[in-house]
């Protein structure tokens, strides 16, 4: 028996009264729901008499081609997240209307990461009477009747994730393409069409409302079309809304573009999109608009995860490019959402420059003329610190590296002699594992770092009961005079940032008298903020150092590491707090014999009661620690 219905555009369908019903859950973004199209396609070919719905935000719901979903059922969020807009009245009612289809499987197309996400996804699950639910499996996922593991952001892409999930309800597992509705615009059309004297690439000088922290600079986007225009005469097409970055970019390059911003429909974008000879853009869902369509892509990322959501082009082409800084990815790695919205210095797409994506999108559109292509220099890149090391044991999910004092100075001895690097080196201690456990940059930092020595009495503990006991403490405040001694010895210079006024030439002067023959490329204080950063980096490779000792606290000074290694010019850079102060006695260390007992921060707790508030994450740590054992 067959059923006519109406879906969210009017058009209608049918479906076996006999056969699967099937509703299909996807409530984020534009993008999420062009990575879902693949797994509703292949739905579809295993079910093609099945009633298959789907739950969805209305705003991107337009981009869904017909014959895929039997019936949309479209949530109005307006300026609300999925589960407040979830909850509004309207969309109760939506939700109620559910219980009368009596649905047999239902699939969740998300990661169940947030606590307070899942009153919606329970809610939708008991609506809906399904007597197979199928998602994601993690600690939360405790009402799926069926899954497959949750393994993290980016072990393999969302979209491959979602194909995963329909072949649990018998859809072929195979890979394919996501698909866009599509439709022509004349007004639009009949100006494309005269575009007819070169190549057209469309730019997307945005990001979406979610993060504006993937955004790519204006001025970049300029100095690109400016060099494709030089060199290709290309015509170049701004799209996206309102509040994106496009007026801004089209004020600054030097030739007049079409711009269609805010000026077509979804599915009249994905015809420009289909248009183009090449789409260029950061992280949004307009990239993955233009991936659906067919489009070679340059993409530009930074803070979020080039593994998850890069272009998923099964049969095309796409460039990611990203600047290689040791802090990015800091969104969505691991089981975590982490810092969605970067951190204040976005040096991670500032680093992403014109000439690279110039040469990205020049591998494209092939050989020109020109002999040249300009643009400003590429950023370095940064070797994978995420590959295990030897000895590395895990704390609290964090990296702990079980190596003497000796075998750390000879790993240094080799870097430098290799030439490689840069390294991030971190002195971790109870404190620092309990600041990442609540910061997700700085948790990601540590986890990348090429080095992560055991500055603490409590880690030694912490591994002891986990099974894998650290011999020694490797402090930061004991490894400066020793890296300076074999620098003195091997020729190495050093540069010392950060600390108070006048301290870093102070201790560099104390550590000249002791250790006779030791080069100092430089000192300098300034402080860690984005401001300065430029001028700072300048200034240390034009001094040629070696090593690079950073002292504005933890996490800031890892965090001015981690998003500059790759332009760096050392071998080492290492974050040492208040070593300085200590080599300078403007702080006093606690006496020998405290520090053998593994009592030094009784001795600065004394001194500095103000500390007592930081104390209170060690006991959080101890008990942190027996529950993980």
């Amino acid at each position: 028996m067959l059923q006519c219905r109406s879906d969210a555009r009017g058009t209608t369908g049918s479906y076996d009264m006999t056969a699967d019903y099937i509703l299909l859950v996807q409530l984020a973004d534009i993008g999420d729901l062009v990575l879902a199209t693949p797994a509703m396609a292949a739905l579809r070919e295993a079910k093609p008499d099945s009633r298959i719905d789907l739950l969805a935000s209305r705003h991107a719901i337009d981009i869904v081609p017909p014959g895929l979903i039997n019936t949309i059922i479209a949530i109005d969020k307006g300026k609300h997240n999925a589960t407040r807009a979830l909850l509004s009245p309207s969309n109760i009612v939506k939700l109620l209307s559910l219980r009368h289809v009596n649905y047999d499987t239902l699939i969740f197309f998300h990661h169940f990461t947030l606590r307070a996400g899942l009153i919606k996804f329970r809610l939708i699950a008991k609506v809906s009477g399904a007597r197979r639910i199928i998602g994601l499996r993690n600690e939360y996922a405790s009402f799926l009747t069926d899954g497959v593991a949750d393994n993290g952001f980016g072990r393999v892409h969302e979209a491959q994730y979602w194909l995963d999930l329909a072949a649990l309800a018998g859809a072929p597992s195979k890979t394919r393409p996501a698909q866009v509705y599509s439709e022509t615009s004349e007004a639009v059309a009949s100006t494309m069409d005269e575009l007819n004297d070169g190549p057209i690439v469309v730019m997307h000088a945005g990001s979406g409302g979610y993060s504006k922290a993937r955004r790519w600079s204006p001025l970049r986007f300029a100095e690109v079309a400016d060099q494709l225009k030089s060199r290709y005469k290309t015509h170049i097409v701004l799209v996206g809304q309102s509040g994106d970055d496009s007026p801004e970019a089209a004020r600054l390059m030097d030739f007049e573009v079409l711009n269609l911003v805010g000026k077509t429909t979804l599915p009249q974008l994905a015809d420009v999109l289909r248009r183009a000879d090449l789409f260029i853009g950061a992280d949004s869902g307009v990239m993955h608009l233009a991936a659906a369509a067919g489009t070679p892509v340059v993409s530009i990322f930074g803070p979020s995860n080039h593994e998850a959501w890069k272009p998923w082009t099964v049969d095309g082409w796409a460039s990611i490019q990203r600047s290689g800084v040791a802090c990015s990815p800091c969104s969505y790695v691991g089981h975590s959402i982490g810092a969605r919205d970067g951190c204040a210095a976005r040096t991670c797409m500032k680093l992403v420059t014109s000439r690279q994506v110039f040469e990205a999108a020049a591998t494209v559109l092939g050989p020109s003329p020109q002999d040249t292509v300009g643009g400003d220099e590429a950023s370095a890149s940064v070797e994978d610190n995420e590959k295990p090391r030897p000895g590395r044991i895990r704390i609290l999910d964090l990296p702990v590296d079980r190596l003497s004092y000796p075998a750390w100075m000879q790993l240094i001895d080799d870097w430098i002699q290799a030439d490689s690097g840069p390294h991030h080196v971190c002195t971790v201690n109870p404190e620092f594992i309990m600041i990442a456990r609540q910061d997700p940059i700085f948790f990601n930092i540590l986890n990348r770092a090429a080095l992560c020595v055991p500055d603490g009495v409590g880690l030694l503990w912490a591994s002891r009961r986990l099974g894998s006991p650290i011999a020694e403490r490797i402090t930061g405040s004991d490894g400066v005079p020793l890296i300076a001694r074999r620098a003195a010895e091997r020729g190495w210079r050093i540069f010392f940032l950060g600390a108070g006024e006048g301290i870093a030439q102070k201790a560099a002067d104390i550590l000249c008298r002791r250790f006779p023959g030791l080069k100092v490329a430089g000192t300098y204080g300034g402080s860690p903020t984005e401001s300065e950063e430029d001028d700072i980096v300048a200034m240390i490779n034009q001094a040629k150092a070696d090593i690079l000792f950073v002292a504005y606290g933890a996490p800031q000074q890892d965090k001015w590491i981690a998003r500059n290694l790759p332009r760096l010019n050392v071998t080492m850079a290492m974050g040492i707090g208040g070593s300085l102060d200590f080599i300078t006695g403007e702080v006093a260390r606690a006496p020998e014999w405290m520090r053998r007992r593994g009592l030094e921060w009784c001795y600065r707790l004394l001194r500095q009661p103000w500390r007592f508030r930081r104390m209170l994450r060690l006991p959080r740590f101890a008990l942190a620690v027996l529950r993980q054992r």
